[in-house]
């Protein structure tokens, strides 16, 4: 993995091979006939990393990989030019399978992933030390069993001179933030589960306080809040969009990511994520935009509001 500057490096700690199964409707316990399969290269790392190639911003991808399904993977991102640190496992790569509708929320079916040694997860954190200053670093995804702390990615990105942002959920959440992650991008729900809070804001406010530079909280319909210590800034998302939401979040930390790659402010950053993850709606599978929306959608997009004061101003500290 050569070094260079304007590069994002994505970490998928728990790739998976992702077929989308579209059908007319989905039924519990009866036989459902599949108008549609759709297999692409996932987890929530590389859907972030297919996003970013769309939009032709430099992207390289670490993952453990192992068996027929990770042999698959490997050879799907290099046949459409993304880059591909493959961590060779002995485990099988995982599936997902997610059944879409376009009239319930679709049903996602995921394999928990191959065990990995503490030798596995040590070439991971050594693929990650490739990393140089100008890169940043998106760690994105479920933990595989076997996978040691978060932070150890973070540290070792951070060491290498690269800004982290991390996309993950439960303890590793936490890890990342105490790790000092510049930029956190949960979604509310995790936010809560992991804080163990149930106001949005002071799960916010934990996350903050263990380390975390920004934390930035996306929740669906109602947009995105970015937080950090000048303030909070919310964004609302693109009203009227209507589709399959498996993968907007990743949509939307791919928008993150470029924004600092292209050093833009946090509030166009913001933008991009909101703009790239309603994007990420319209089409058929996750980790797929079509560039050719983003002005339409940029056009219904409301200004952001934002919050400079403190947040113990808010409410009693």
């Amino acid at each position: 993995m050569n070094s260079r500057a304007n590069r994002v490096v994505v970490v998928t700690p728990n790739p998976a091979l992702d077929v989308t199964y579209r059908v007319d409707r989905q039924l519990v316990g009866e036989t459902v006939r599949v108008r549609e399969v759709l297999h692409r290269a996932g987890g929530k790392g590389l859907n972030v990393a297919r996003v970013l190639h769309t939009l032709g911003v430099g992207v390289h991808t670490v993952q453990p990989l192992g068996g027929d399904a990770g042999r698959w993977i490997a050879a799907e991102l290099h046949r459409c030019g993304i880059g591909c640190t493959a961590v060779e496992i002995d485990g099988a790569t995982r599936s997902t399978v997610t059944v879409v509708d376009d009239v319930a929320h679709p049903t996602v079916l995921a394999e928990p992933g191959p065990g990995l040694t503490g030798q596995d997860w040590s070439r991971v954190v050594a693929a990650v030390r490739a990393c140089g200053p100008g890169d940043v670093l998106v760690i994105s995804g479920s933990l595989p069993p076997g996978a040691a702390d978060l932070g150890e990615l973070v540290t070792a990105g951070r060491a290498a001179g690269a800004r982290v942002l991390v996309d993950v959920s439960g303890p590793a959440l936490l890890d990342a933030a105490r790790a000092g992650a510049d930029l956190l991008k949960p979604n509310a729900e995790e936010a809560r589960r992991a804080t163990g809070t149930s106001a949005l804001d002071d799960a916010v406010d934990r996350l903050l306080e263990l380390g975390a530079g920004r934390v930035v909280v996306s929740d669906g319909a109602a947009g995105l809040l970015s937080a950090g210590p000048a303030g909070r800034v919310h964004q609302p998302a693109v009203p009227g969009v209507t589709g399959n939401p498996t993968g907007a979040g990743d949509a939307a930390t791919a928008g993150l990511a470029a924004g600092w790659v292209a050093g833009a402010d946090p509030a166009t950053a913001l933008r991009w994520a909101a703009l790239l993850g309603a994007a990420a709606v319209l089409r058929p599978g996750a980790g797929e935009i079509d560039p050719a929306d983003l002005p339409e959608l940029s056009a219904r997009l409301e200004v952001p509001t934002t919050r400079t004061e403190p947040p113990c101003l808010l409410r009693p500290c």
